[in-house]
Parts: C-alpha cells; sequence; structure tokens
C-alpha cells in the first residue's frame, strides 16, 4: 500500500497489543483507520480475493444481518447501531492481517515480542502487587486497574503468543526462557482472579497439549511447572485460594445450589440468563436488537430473579439469543462447529498416522478462536469494541495460514 510507505504499517498494528492495557479507544482507532485505508486499497487494486473465502462471506452476512435487526427490529436503532453498523471492521481487519504476512511475515515479529514486553512488564508489577498487596482493589489487575481484566487480556492471547513462538526461528536460550515465562503468565492470570480466564488458559491449554506434534517435553514440563507454581501460589494468599478453588467447588457442575433453588453459575448469572430466554422466547428467530438487552431487560414481560438487568447477559450465547435470535446464535455456534470439526480431523489423522491436519502454529491459532466460541463459561459483552480487538487478531493469523501465498513457509516451522 503506497500510501502507507512512510510509516511501518507492522509496527503500528502491533502497538495495539500495549494499548489494550489502556483500554479500547486507541486500538479502536487503529483498527478502524487502518482498515478503512486497507478497502481503498482493494478496492484500487481489485484484491476482492480476501473477502471471498467462505469464512468471511458468513462472517459478512452475519453483519449485515445485524444491521437488519437493529433498523427493523430494535426499539432504540442509534443505540443498536453503536454495536452493529460498524462491526464488520473486525474481519476487514482480520484480512489486513492476513495480507500484511503475505506481504512481509516480519509482522509476527513485531507482535510477537510486543506481545512478551506487555506480558513481562504485567508480569513484574502483577508479582509484586501480589507479594507485598499493593493492589487498589481487591483482585491483582495491574496496570487495568478498576478495570479487572489482566486475565481476560493475558488468557486470550496466550494461544496467540505460543503460535507465533512456534513460527519464529529461536535459539535454544530462548526456549529456556520462554519455558519459564509461559509459567509465570499462567500463575498471573491465577492470581488475577478470574475464574473464567483461568479457564480460558487451563482449555487453551490442553486443546495445545493434546493437538500438537512437536514439543512434547516442553509441553509437558510446562503443564507440571504451572501447577507447582499455582499450588504454591494458592498457598499464600487465602482469599485467592478461596476464589479460584473453594468457591467454584462449591457448585455442582453449572449449577449452584442455594436453599431450594439451582442457578446457572452464581444467582447473579442466573438472573441474567433466564431474563435473557424470556427474551429470546419472545422473538426466537431474529431477537431484539443488538445492545438491546441492557433496555429490554427491564421490562416486567422479561425480568427475572435477584438481578435481571445490567449491560450484558455474560454470556456470549445467551445474549446471541436475546439479541439477534437463533439466526445470529447460529454464526457464533458455526464457529465452535468448525473447530470441533478441526478436532476431529486432527485427531483422526493422529490416531491414523496420516499428515497432520493441522500444523502446530494453527493448532495454537485455533485455541485463541476456541476459547472465544466457547460455550460453557461467563464473558463479557460480545459486541464490545476492547474483546472484538482481541478476539479478531487470531483470525488474521489463522486465515492468512489457510489462504496465505506463503503459508507453507510459517505453517512448517
Amino acid at each position: 500500500m503506497n500510501y502507507l510507505k512512510k510509516i511501518n504499517i507492522n509496527l503500528l498494528l502491533a502497538l495495539i497489543i500495549p494499548l489494550l492495557i489502556w483500554g479500547p479507544f486507541f486500538p479502536d482507532l487503529i483498527v478502524s483507520l487502518s482498515s478503512t485505508f486497507f478497502l481503498f486499497y482493494v478496492y484500487k487494486n481489485k484484491a476482492f480475493n480476501y473477502f471471498t473465502q467462505t469464512p468471511l462471506i458468513i462472517f459478512f452476512a452475519f453483519c449485515i444481518y445485524c444491521i437488519f435487526v437493529s433498523i427493523f427490529v430494535a426499539p432504540n436503532i442509534l443505540m443498536s447501531f453503536e454495536s452493529s453498523l460498524f462491526y464488520f471492521r473486525i474481519g476487514v481487519f482480520s484480512c489486513l492481517i492476513w495480507y500484511l504476512i503475505e506481504q512481509d511475515k516480519k509482522i509476527l515479529n513485531y507482535f510477537y515480542y510486543a506481545i512478551v514486553i506487555c506480558f513481562l512488564v504485567l508480569i513484574i508489577d502483577g508479582y509484586i502487587q501480589f507479594f507485598t498487596n499493593t493492589n487498589s482493589v481487591d483482585r491483582v489487575s495491574s496496570f487495568f486497574g478498576d478495570e479487572l481484566i489482566m486475565g481476560s487480556y493475558l488468557s486470550r492471547l496466550f494461544p496467540l503468543l505460543v503460535a507465533l513462538f512456534i513460527a519464529k526461528e529461536k535459539k535454544k536460550l530462548e526456549t529456556y526462557f520462554m519455558f519459564l515465562f509461559f509459567i509465570l503468565v499462567s500463575g498471573l492470570i491465577f492470581i488475577s482472579g478470574e475464574r473464567a480466564s483461568f479457564a480460558f488458559l487451563t482449555l487453551s491449554t490442553l486443546f495445545v497439549l493434546l493437538l500438537t506434534k512437536n514439543f512434547l517435553k516442553f509441553r509437558l514440563c510446562f503443564i507440571f511447572g504451572s501447577v507447582i507454581l499455582i499450588l504454591m501460589l494458592s498457598l499464600t494468599n487465602q482469599i485467592t485460594k478461596n476464589r479460584m478453588f473453594v468457591e467454584p467447588f462449591e457448585t455442582s457442575g453449572l449449577l449452584q445450589k442455594n436453599e431450594d433453588k439451582k442457578y446457572f453459575f452464581t444467582a447473579n448469572h442466573d438472573s441474567l440468563i433466564r431474563t435473557s430466554f424470556n427474551m429470546f422466547k419472545d422473538k426466537p428467530l431474529i431477537g431484539h436488537g443488538p445492545k438491546m438487552f441492557r433496555v429490554i431487560c427491564k421490562d416486567e414481560k422479561y425480568a427475572t430473579g435477584i438481578t435481571p438487568c445490567m449491560t450484558h447477559v455474560h454470556n456470549f450465547y445467551v445474549q446471541l439469543l436475546a439479541e439477534t435470535g437463533i439466526i445470529g446464535f447460529s454464526f457464533l455456534f458455526s464457529v465452535f462447529a468448525y473447530v470441533m470439526y478441526c478436532v476431529y480431523r486432527q485427531f483422526k489423522s493422529m490416531v491414523l498416522r496420516q499428515k497432520k491436519y493441522l500444523s502446530d502454529y494453527q493448532v495454537c491459532l485455533l485455541a485463541s478462536i476456541l476459547i472465544t466460541a466457547w460455550p460453557i463459561t461467563t464473558n463479557g459483552n460480545f459486541f464490545n469494541n476492547w474483546l472484538m480487538i482481541v478476539y479478531s487478531l487470531p483470525v488474521g493469523f489463522y486465515l492468512h495460514s489457510l489462504y496465505g501465498k506463503n503459508k507453507e513457509e510459517i505453517n512448517n516451522n
């Protein structure tokens, strides 16, 4: 892109990683501007092949559908547009990453070192807060302050970091360093006190452990080292131990018993979920419109439980059922189904000792996508700008691994 030659677009995009620590505004600004430039480039050079692959067609169809629901169904069109109107930009941004990897593989190193540096800073500051008890809130949050999302930041970017580590040329000393580094990251996610983030870490780790073929000793030692560190950390802080171990084990599966009632996750989450299902039953096909849960949950027709109303439902699938109906829900479920299909194909190739269906690099990227599409957990707002950027990053790398011109060169590392 000639008009971007005066700046290093790779470095600019990699700056998203540290800027996410300070909030969504500047990362979203970079995503929006760079996506706009890329659209101009695609139109000028007729490079429409980036948007004609099946995953992108499905995604843009979902975006068009959300706009349709905002216009014709949502009771507050302008508020609903805040989530739906420009949601397509994350798909364009993912395609931009795909394009840039084709032009210069150095972008992989830019993102790799950006994540390593940010994680290292958080490790130093986070462990200092933990051992000195100087955090400003009840849980360790480092530079995120009152926004208790450090664990989410680490757990969602962790599989991407592992993928980039696999793809790059590395020396033996660097491998040893990253081994210790990964263990410290897992411990930091644990002491963040974010149970969903710790679940994401566990899920992605098991996913990578079972489906990759290289670094077996490295992977097993990582599991062992992480377990030892987490047990040691739990012994040093009773509050963290209770939050991460005792409270979850007081639940029965997904249901928490309280007197004669049973709750999904907790009583508060149960209220939100049941209110959402009431909304879904009223408009099961198309929902009430993106970002409309916060408005309609106040209606006595749907509200139930002790906390029926918040800005979002805290579960992607339930939120999409309430706001976009079965049609919108099908989009996210199709992502999950695709990941499960890839798991099946990978296992089949491993059992039959055939050529692996996925490279180790692709497995790690799919792990990032899996934790976004995983249905049985609490999470944020599906249309949240911060989350939107975080879960669009690995998609760009994965699209390149499937369709990129030089994909074999990276996949075979």
